[in-house]
């Protein structure tokens, strides 16, 4: 079965076959020439042992899809995810995962490939569409549809879905995710990039999309009307009675225990009164009931905090709706790092450290997407014992990499031009402390970080996140949600960007979605937050250090004639291999002549200098020099009068008088006054010591 639907001036095409017919499900979606498969697959039974929704969501990039042949020269076939990759697959898991119903535990799998890849129209849209109708026609449990949109700001006029060409002139741009309730449209997931938008602005985006968004919601509901197969009916097991005894005897201490501020000791208390109720359950239900105790802490904690906030205004910590736990902020911790700094938010703590490279020192990035050069890179970690946790140290995982690139998204916009500050820059912060919003904490540790390494950014930059707590019928937001309220809460809504405006958003929920309303309010609460913060940090630094570190490397950009690039390169590389390793520099040529010189020392950069001018300096006639004599033939010696550059002097113009044998009159080492005579078409130099005598004469007799 085949479906098209125009939606934003794209054409949206499903085709729904049977190809994957051992799947629950699998879908086509085709945007432009960019074409996705998605396929589901649930497991038979419930998974046994697991208290929570074992959901895995995988984005392939076939570099087939782009007509290209990628990878090592020894392994011409895909390898482990991109980034990019990974970035697409939590982007469709937090679309589709709130939708799945609570109670169920049996595996399901989404695998979204990307077969053909027209460079024009981004993956990621299709790619969630697919992977929402695919579960939609799909018999596996689930509450969509949900229809993605991408809104790009470009010349302050609003775009759906643009191109790569639209997106490379946005000001801003904002991806949504929604889904309906009743005759809602709700929104259940936000990704946006700006630079220095302010709220407004992004609200219009949204509203500006809500006709985009039921226009899709009604195609894909369409599609599944005709399509789809019955769900499967998942059998909850009767737990009022196990329910109702547990929350008598442990509901009071589970309370007790969430409003204890944050520490190792609460923790563990915590940690400890869990493992007591499920050995309670094990020895009063029996051992086959622990995974229905475990599901008990999970919704007794959640309701306890939404029974408290909505009903009390009380918060796990004590503060109020709108306040943000205690700032503390740190410069300079590390003697040899060009950069670093500490951010503290609570008990969140991020520490993050600036590395300044030459321009060679840029990120190789080659992918179905994207090929090119990256120069400002920003890395996350989250090691074991922020969490009070013991686990192995592997790469970085999933999350990892999602936190990192959110905040490199929030301070890309504020890095400077590389005509301006040709330097590579990576960031990389190291979180020592987790309570709540570490990705935020890290775009203000960064910033700072920067402003410490001298890198002149263009204004400082913070991020908080917003949470929510909601019932049918009442809502409550929390200003800088720390671990509960982020665990046990509903919405995850985080917002960076500086006192100009926003430079990044990102939001989840654990519900079906918020609603324009919430959106506005939540987006007010983060600005008002984001600029307490950033007036908090500028009394530790107020604006980027005018100097770099000592440590740095120095660079400096020298111009040639293009035409001269080979001259410096020299056969094979020998030249400027040569000017490398003598100088102690590093070397990099743009192809407009633009020559980056990168050296620990001004000497060794000045050094390197001195040698390209003279090998791209363009000799004229009647130029004088000193130079040095470095070869003696039978008619005449070769000067050396710039690095890499010499000239003849014929016999006939050593003197004034006749010379009979030219080592009676130079040596091989001699600095002798030469004076340009001639230049020949192959840029041979002929040059004259008794000119140039002649000529220095002259002077002296007119002093």
């Amino acid at each position: 079965m085949k479906f098209n639907k125009e939606i934003g001036g794209k054409n949206f095409e499903v085709e729904i076959d049977t190809l994957a017919e051992q799947a629950n499900g699998s879908v086509f979606v085709r945007m432009g020439d960019t074409l996705v498969m998605a396929v589901v697959t649930m497991s038979p039974q419930d998974l046994e042992g697991l208290d929570f929704f074992p959901l895995t969501v995988e984005f392939q990039e076939k570099f087939y899809a782009a007509g290209k042949i990628l990878g090592s020269r020894f392994v011409r076939r895909e390898g482990k995810p991109s980034e990019e990759s990974i970035l697409t697959s939590r982007l469709i898991d937090r679309c589709v995962r709130p939708l799945f119903p609570n109670d169920l535990k049996r595996e399901v799998q989404i695998i979204v490939s990307c077969y053909s890849f027209d460079e024009a129209n981004d993956p990621d849209i299709p790619g969630v569409m697919a992977a929402s109708l695919a579960l939609g026609i799909s018999d596996i449990p689930w509450n969509g549809p949900i229809a993605p949109i991408r809104i790009a700001n470009v010349d302050n006029n609003l775009l759906p879905n643009p191109n790569y060409e639209e997106r490379g002139k946005e000001y801003f741009e904002i991806m949504l995710s929604a889904a309906k309730q009743e005759k809602d449209i709700i929104i259940n997931m936000i990704e946006a990039q700006a630079k220095e938008a302010k709220e407004d602005e992004i609200l219009k985006a949204a509203e500006f999309a809500q006709k985009y968004l039921g226009e899709i919601l009604d195609f894909q509901k369409e599609i599944i009307a005709k399509a789809g197969k019955p769900k499967i009916e998942i059998k909850k097991e009767a737990t009022d009675e196990i329910d109702a005894k547990l929350r008598e005897v442990f509901s009071k201490r589970l309370e007790d225990a969430m409003v204890q501020p944050l520490s190792l000791e609460n923790k563990r208390n915590m940690e400890s009164l869990q493992n007591e109720i499920l050995d309670f359950a094990k020895e009063n239900f029996g051992e086959d009931k622990v995974n229905l105790a475990k599901s008990f802490i999970e919704e007794e904690l959640t309701e306890i905090l939404h029974r408290l906030i909505l009903e009390k205004g009380k918060r796990p910590d004590a503060r109020k709706l709108d306040e943000i736990r205690k700032i503390d902020s740190m410069i300079e911790i590390f003697p040899r790092t060009h950069g670093s700094a500490v951010f503290i938010r609570g008990t969140t703590k991020a520490l993050s450290i600036v590395t300044l490279g030459s321009p060679g020192d840029q990120l190789l990035v080659e992918g179905m997407e994207t090929s090119g050069k990256q120069r400002f890179m920003h890395h996350y970690n989250f090691p074991p014992y922020c969490s009070g946790e013991i686990k192995p140290l592997r790469g970085p995982g999933r999350r990892e990499i999602g936190h990192g690139m959110l905040a490199e998204k929030a301070l890309l916009p504020l890095i400077p031009k590389f005509e301006d500050f040709p330097y590579t820059i990576r960031i990389v912060t190291e979180i020592l402390s987790s309570n709540g919003s570490t990705s935020m904490a890290s775009v203000s540790a960064a910033s700072l970080a920067l402003m410490d390494a001298g890198v002149p950014i263009k204004n400082p930059a913070a991020g908080i996140a917003v949470g929510l707590i909601k019932s049918e019928n009442d809502y409550r937001l929390l200003t800088d949600i720390q671990g509960p309220e982020d665990h046990f809460g509903d919405m995850d809504f985080k917002v960076a960007g500086t006192v100009e405006g926003i430079t990044a958003i990102q939001m989840d929920v654990k519900i079906n979605g918020i609603d324009l309303k919430i959106m506005e309010e939540a987006l007010e609460r983060a600005r008002v937050a984001r600029e307490q913060i950033i007036k908090t940090i500028q009394k530790t630094l107020a604006r980027p250090k005018s100097n770099l570190s000592q440590y740095a490397p120095k660079i400096f950009r020298i111009k040639i004639n293009p035409d001269k690039i080979g001259a410096v390169i020299g056969t094979g590389g020998k030249i400027i291999n040569e000017i490398i390793d003598i100088c102690g520099v590093a070397i990099d040529i743009e192809d407009d002549g633009n020559i980056f010189i990168s050296a620990e020392s001004e000497e060794a950069a000045q050094k390197a200098i001195s040698w390209i001018d003279g090998l791209t300096h363009e000799v004229v006639v009647g130029e004088m020099f000193q130079g040095k004599v470095v070869k003696i033939l039978d008619f005449g010696a070769f000067v050396e009068i710039l690095p890499g550059k010499d000239g003849l002097v014929h016999i006939s113009e050593l003197e004034p008088f006749r010379v009979n044998k030219v080592e009676d009159v130079v040596k091989v080492g001699d600095i002798i006054p030469v004076k340009v005579i001639s230049v020949d078409d192959q840029g041979r130099i002929s040059l004259s010591k008794k000119q140039a005598q002649a000529k220095e004469g002259g002077k002296k007799q007119e002093e």
